[in-house]
Formats: C-alpha cells, sequence, structure tokens
C-alpha cells in the first residue's frame, strides 16, 4: 500500500483576523492526507481547532518565521501551500526585539532563548510543570516550579525572556531556598498571565470572528455623505498604516523592523535617524516618535513626535521632509535665533496669520473661525528639557488641541517650515458633521481677500 501523504491538501496561512501575529492555517481538502497536514503542522506548534482549522500563537510575536518553516515543510512533502500576502510582508520583515536586554545575541540566538521560553509556556499550559510559587525581585517576575516525573527548577523572566536559571534535586529544596532568596515578597501559586500570553490563549481558543451577513430589507439605506474640502488642520485623521507602508515602498533608503507587534521602526540607512510608529495608538499616546543623531553613536541632536489624530496630509509631508537629509541634518546646539523663527513661520506670515508675543511663547494662529491652528514656539524651553519648543496644532486650543506635532528645541526650522507651508496653503477631507458646523474658509482665500489687487499670491516654500 502506498504510504499516505499531504500531496491532495491545500494549505493556506494567513495571519488571524483577531489576534495580532498570530497564523491560522486553513486546510480545503478532505482525506488522510489532511490529517497528515495537521500532524506536520503540529510540529511548529500549529494547534488543531477541527479538521480544516489550526491556529499559530506563541509568546515571542514570531509566528510569521515558524508558518514560514511549516510551509517549507509541506511543499516538500508535496502539498499545495498559498501564503496570503500580508503574512508574506511580515515573514520577509527583518526585525528584533526593542530594548532586548541580551543584546550580545544575534538574531538566531534571540531565538533559540524565545523557543525555550514558548516551550516553559506551553509545559505550563499543558500541566506538565507545576508552578508552586512566584515572587517579583524588582526587575522581573521569578518563581519555582517542578516537571512532572521531574527536576524542579528555579525560572527567571516572563513571556519570551523566561529562562530556567537553578535545578534542584527535590521540589522541598527548591521551595525552601526560593523562600530564603525572596522572603517576604513570595506569593503561592503561578504567576498572574501576562497581557502576552492571554492574547496567545485567546487566538488559540477563540475561533476567527466572521461578520453576520447583513439582514434583507426593503428600504435602501442612505449613501454614505462625500467627504467636505476643509483647511488641512481641520481634517479627518486619514489612514496612517497606509502612509508608513507607501513611505517604505518609495524609500528604499529606509530599513523596517519590528521589535513587537504593536510597534513599527524605521531606520535611515545612514544610522542617524529613525522613526517610530505605533500601531494601535489612543488617546493621550504618541504614533509617531522621530529622533536625530549626531552619529549612529554619537549623541541626540533632536526628536519629533505625533498623535494618532494628527491629518495623514501633514504626517506625508514630514516623512517626505525626513527623506532629504539636508531637511533633518542641520540640527543645531545653538540657541533659537529670531531668524529661525522667522523662517519657520514664513508660510503663515505670507498668507497673514495673526502673530502674538508673549513673555514666554510667540504663537501664529489661523485666522478662521470654528476650527483652530496654529504655530507656537516656547522660549523658556531648553535643550534636553521634556516639554516640547514647537508646537503645530490644529482643532481646539493649543493647550487642547484635537492633534499636535511637537518638536524639540534645535529641529532644523527648514522641516517645520515643510509643515507650516502645509498647514497654510494645504487642505484635506473630512466626513460632514451631524450637527450644523461653519467650514473654515481655506486661509489662501483670507489672505487673497486681505491682498490689494496688485499683490502676487505668496510663493512657494523656499
Amino acid at each position: 500500500m502506498p504510504q499516505t501523504s499531504p500531496a491532495a491538501s491545500h494549505v493556506r496561512l494567513a495571519l488571524h483576523p483577531n489576534h495580532g501575529s498570530a497564523v491560522i492555517a486553513t486546510l480545503n481538502d478532505h482525506g488522510p492526507g489532511r490529517d497528515l497536514a495537521h500532524e506536520l503542522l503540529a510540529l511548529y506548534h500549529f494547534r488543531r481547532v477541527d479538521d480544516q482549522t489550526a491556529v499559530l500563537a506563541r509568546i515571542d510575536h514570531d509566528e510569521p518565521h515558524y508558518a514560514n518553516q511549516a510551509a517549507l515543510m509541506l511543499r516538500e512533502k508535496g502539498a499545495r501551500v498559498e501564503i496570503d500576502s500580508v503574512l508574506q510582508t511580515e515573514i520577509d520583515t527583518e526585525w528584533t526585539y526593542g530594548n532586548y536586554p541580551m543584546p550580545y545575541l544575534d538574531r538566531d540566538e534571540i531565538r533559540e532563548v524565545s523557543a525555550e521560553a514558548q516551550r516553559i509556556h506551553d509545559d505550563i499550559a499543558s500541566g506538565r510543570l507545576t508552578m508552586h510559587c512566584h515572587a517579583h525581585d524588582g526587575w522581573t517576575i521569578v518563581a519555582v516550579g517542578t516537571y512532572q516525573g521531574g527536576k524542579s527548577v528555579h525560572f527567571h523572566g516572563e513571556d519570551y525572556l523566561r529562562q530556567e536559571v537553578t535545578d534542584y534535586e527535590s521540589e522541598a529544596k527548591a521551595v525552601a531556598d526560593f523562600y530564603r532568596q525572596y522572603s517576604v515578597a513570595v506569593r503561592p501559586g503561578p504567576a498572574p498571565l501576562t497581557d502576552i500570553e492571554r492574547a496567545a490563549i485567546e487566538a488559540l481558543t477563540t475561533p476567527p470572528s466572521s461578520a453576520p451577513a447583513p439582514a434583507p430589507t426593503q428600504n435602501i439605506a442612505p449613501s454614505a455623505p462625500s467627504p467636505e474640502l476643509v483647511p488641512v488642520y481641520a481634517a479627518d485623521p486619514g489612514d496612517h498604516e497606509a502612509l508608513l507602508a507607501d513611505f517604505f515602498t518609495k524609500h528604499g533608503e529606509w530599513g523596517k523592523w519590528r521589535p513587537h507587534d504593536e510597534t513599527t521602526i524605521a531606520s535611515h540607512e545612514s544610522l542617524t535617524l529613525r522613526v517610530e510608529f505605533l500601531h494601535e495608538a489612543r488617546h493621550g499616546d504618541d504614533a509617531w516618535t522621530i529622533a536625530a543623531y549626531e552619529s549612529p553613536v554619537g549623541e541626540r541632536l533632536w526628536h519629533a513626535t505625533a498623535t494618532p489624530t494628527t491629518p495623514v496630509e501633514i504626517m506625508r509631508v514630514l516623512l517626505e521632509g525626513l527623506s532629504t537629509e539636508d531637511s533633518w541634518g542641520q540640527g543645531t546646539q545653538t540657541p533659537v535665533k529670531e531668524q529661525d523663527l522667522a523662517e519657520a513661520s514664513r508660510p503663515l506670515d505670507d498668507v497673514g496669520w495673526p502673530l502674538k508675543v508673549g513673555s514666554r511663547l510667540i504663537e501664529w494662529t489661523a485666522p478662521t473661525r470654528g476650527t483652530g491652528a496654529g504655530l507656537r514656539f516656547d522660549t523658556l524651553i531648553k535643550q534636553g528639557d521634556l516639554l516640547p519648543a514647537w508646537t503645530i496644532w490644529g482643532g481646539n486650543t493649543a493647550d487642547s488641541p484635537d492633534w499636535a506635532v511637537h518638536f524639540s528645541t534645535h529641529a532644523p526650522t527648514v522641516l517645520i517650515q515643510d509643515i507650516t507651508f502645509e498647514l497654510a496653503h494645504g487642505h484635506g477631507h473630512r466626513q460632514p458633521q451631524s450637527t450644523a458646523t461653519t467650514t473654515p474658509r481655506l486661509p489662501t482665500q483670507i489672505a487673497a481677500s486681505r491682498l490689494p489687487a496688485s499683490t502676487p499670491q505668496p510663493a512657494p516654500r523656499r
């Protein structure tokens, strides 16, 4: 009798729709080949959900790598394997962990440490490892446990950093020494699950959600109103994820890596400029963080942040400015001068934005009713201060804006000018409000109404 093979199986691998980096395998064929395909997937820790579905969820967020290894093996055995394009992008993306505590390890060695942590996690989940006590040593979680029919061990770390540190001949000796080391910090039982562990368990136990079919109705729902054209500072945030993907497509000099599932890092080939994007930034978070350095190992020159509600048109101008070295390599450690203020604000001055000078703050604000916007410079902020020196904002007030981009003291004024030019002349789209509001007039329209007929319109920036 010929040996059963998975050749008849068609396996599709894709990112789990509900759980970050988890991968879901769908087997579309029937027969013994499908069962063998399930067995082969299990070698890479895919868990069988039903006859047609298996899920891979790990605590090191390295599922794309192991899914690719499983795909290579299945193809070698003759199965037809399809990898979703989004998952393929994750497979092709080189990444590492941010602030990894063992920087002397290369990527393969880091993967070995993570695989051992995954084994410990799986042994606890399956009951092969019983955790007796845990404690917090001031830095991380430590614990003591015993393997079924085997050794007792002290453990150090959490999630993908957990390691075995000391073996003991008996459970009694292991627990006694644990109490001796950690004293009153000891708590009975296993440590509470981390967010990463809970997410992995949920991915393995919760089937992918599917949207219910819409109920039939005789009434045709009204179509969504068309977006209205507004000044860029009053526009909706737009798609920041698509902006980041487009940036990588256009600029090959920037490398991409993922320190963890929530963050993407863009690093310039010079190693002196870095952009960090937080994918699920919430209100109060900074979705974008930018930092420029003197050299790959030098001091930081300047930094900037942007909120997740910043209009995508503003962020596009900022990112494009970063792609040109003369826009970001001119950071200076000298105090900001009057000519720097004049250069940064020139686009706003050209269209008549009112200037207000106080004892501490210098501000240019939009000459519109309804949605506010402006540029603010804080004269008391010094190099190294955590508070921003430059603030470009829109909506509500400068102290409580709908969105804001902040720059440190020595950010290049030419880069700030790029954004103020867009602030003065750009426009974007906004979904109509449910209540009647006054749409701000475009600032160029207001400026033109103030200029004599013989006065030319403002020239492009620089």
